[in-house]
C-alpha cells in the first residue's frame, strides 16, 4: 500500500501522524511541560521495580506482563497505518452471511474502502467477518480475542500481519478506540452492547477524542432504534444522561447515511489536540468572520472564559508538521460539555455543506 499515492487519490483517508506528539490528544498538560521520552521509560522501569516492594502476587505480575506485552505488539502492528483513517466495526459473531445485517456490514466496509479508509474488526466471524469481506484484506485490520469457544480469525484476516490476537478484553477494547476515527456498531449481543456503551462513555467523559459513532441497523431493522428509545425513555427521563449526550451517536438503517455521517464528520473538522489548557480544533479550511461570530454566539456555554478564536498552528504543535498549514479554532473548553462539543463540530462542518471531504493532503 503506497500511502502518499493513495492519499492523493483519497484525501478523506488522510488522518494524523501522531508519532511525535508528546501526549495523547485528549490529555491536557497541567503545567505545560513535556515529559521526555527517556523519562517515561524510566518511570515505567520504576513502576515495575516497585511491584516487589508492594508485594505483588505472581498472578498480578502475570496479568501486568501479559497486558504490556499485548499492547506493545499492538502498537507495533498499528504504527505503519496511523496516518490512515480507520473505522472500527462492532457486531455479532453469530450473524450468518445470508442475513441482512451481514450484508449491511459488507456494504459498509466496501463503501469505506472506496474512500481509502481501513476497517478494524474483532477479526472473528459474523459482522466482524462481513466488515473485512467488504474492506478486503489490504484495508482490513483485526483484533482477535482468545476464547474457549466461538472466536477464531476469519478467512480474510487470518495469517495477515495486520492481525493481533489478545487475551484480555480491556487491552483489545483500548486498541479498538485508540486507533480508529469512527465507530460503526451493527446488531449484536452482550459484547457489542458493551463495546458500544464503552465508546459512548469515553466520549461523554472526554477520555476519547471526538469521533462519529453510527448505530447501523439492517434496512428496515429496529435493533438500535430500541436502544435509542431506552436511552431517551429511561436514561434521559431519569436524569442519568444529559439531552446533549444524544448528539454523541446517530441511529440509522441507511448505508448512505452511515457513510455520510462518518465522512461528513471530517468535512471541515480535521482533528483536535490540547495545548496546555487550550483546546485546539484543526480545520481543513478557514471559516468566515460571520461564521466565527455565530459559533461564539451559539456555543458560549462551552467556554470557561474568553471566546473561540481562529488562529494558525500554535508553536507547541511544531512536532506535527504535516498539519502545520491547517487553520485552527482555539478555545478554553469546559470539559464537562462533551455533547455540546460534538454539536459544535457539526456546526463547524455545516459552514461548508458542499465541501466534499478532508482536503488536508
Amino acid at each position: 500500500m503506497n500511502d502518499e499515492e493513495d492519499f492523493r487519490k483519497h484525501p478523506e483517508a488522510h488522518g494524523e501522524d501522531v508519532k511525535e506528539r508528546p501526549q495523547p490528544a485528549d490529555d491536557p498538560s497541567e503545567d505545560g511541560r513535556e515529559v521526555a521520552h527517556a523519562d517515561l521509560i524510566s518511570s515505567l522501569h520504576k513502576t515495575i521495580e516497585t511491584l516487589t516492594e508492594d508485594g505483588a502476587t505472581r498472578g498480578d505480575l502475570k496479568i501486568l506482563d501479559r497486558s504490556i506485552s499485548e499492547l506493545r505488539k499492538a502498537f507495533k502492528v498499528f504504527q505503519p497505518y496511523r496516518r490512515r483513517r480507520k473505522a472500527t466495526v462492532f457486531g455479532s459473531a453469530r450473524t450468518q452471511p445470508d442475513q441482512p445485517a451481514y450484508q449491511q456490514a459488507v456494504a459498509f466496509g466496501r463503501a469505506m474502502t472506496e474512500h481509502g479508509w481501513m476497517t478494524i474488526t474483532g477479526a472473528g466471524g459474523g459482522i466482524m467477518e462481513a466488515g473485512h469481506v467488504g474492506a478486503g484484506q489490504e484495508l482490513s485490520m483485526g483484533l482477535n480475542i482468545h476464547l474457549p469457544f466461538e472466536q477464531s480469525a476469519n478467512h480474510v484476516i487470518e495469517g495477515d500481519p495486520k492481525l493481533v490476537t489478545m487475551k484480555y478484553f480491556f487491552t483489545r477494547k483500548l486498541m479498538f478506540v485508540k486507533e480508529c476515527h469512527a465507530v460503526v456498531s451493527l446488531p449484536g449481543g452482550f459484547g457489542t452492547l458493551d463495546e458500544t456503551a464503552e465508546v459512548l462513555t469515553l466520549l461523554q467523559t472526554g477520555k476519547q477524542t471526538m469521533l462519529p459513532v453510527v448505530l447501523l441497523d439492517e434496512p428496515g431493522g429496529d435493533y438500535w432504534q430500541h436502544f435509542a428509545e431506552f436511552v431517551n425513555k429511561t436514561l434521559l427521563r431519569d436524569g442519568m444522561i444529559s439531552p446533549e449526550d444524544n448528539a454523541l451517536f446517530k441511529v440509522t438503517d441507511s448505508l448512505d447515511a452511515a457513510v455520510e455521517e462518518t465522512l461528513g464528520f471530517y468535512r471541515v473538522y480535521h482533528s483536535m489536540r490540547y495545548v496546555r489548557d487550550t483546546l485546539v480544533l484543526r480545520i481543513n479550511q478557514p471559516i468566515s468572520a460571520e461564521q466565527l461570530d455565530e459559533l461564539n454566539a451559539t456555543f458560549s456555554d462551552v467556554l470557561v472564559e474568553g471566546k473561540i478564536a481562529q488562529t494558525s498552528a500554535l508553536p507547541a504543535e511544531a512536532n506535527e508538521p504535516e498539519l502545520a498549514d491547517l487553520p485552527r479554532l482555539t478555545l478554553r473548553f469546559d470539559r464537562k460539555q462533551l455533547g455540546r462539543l460534538r454539536m459544535m463540530i457539526d456546526a463547524i462542518n455545516a459552514t461548508c455543506p458542499t465541501c466534499e471531504t478532508d482536503s488536508s493532503s
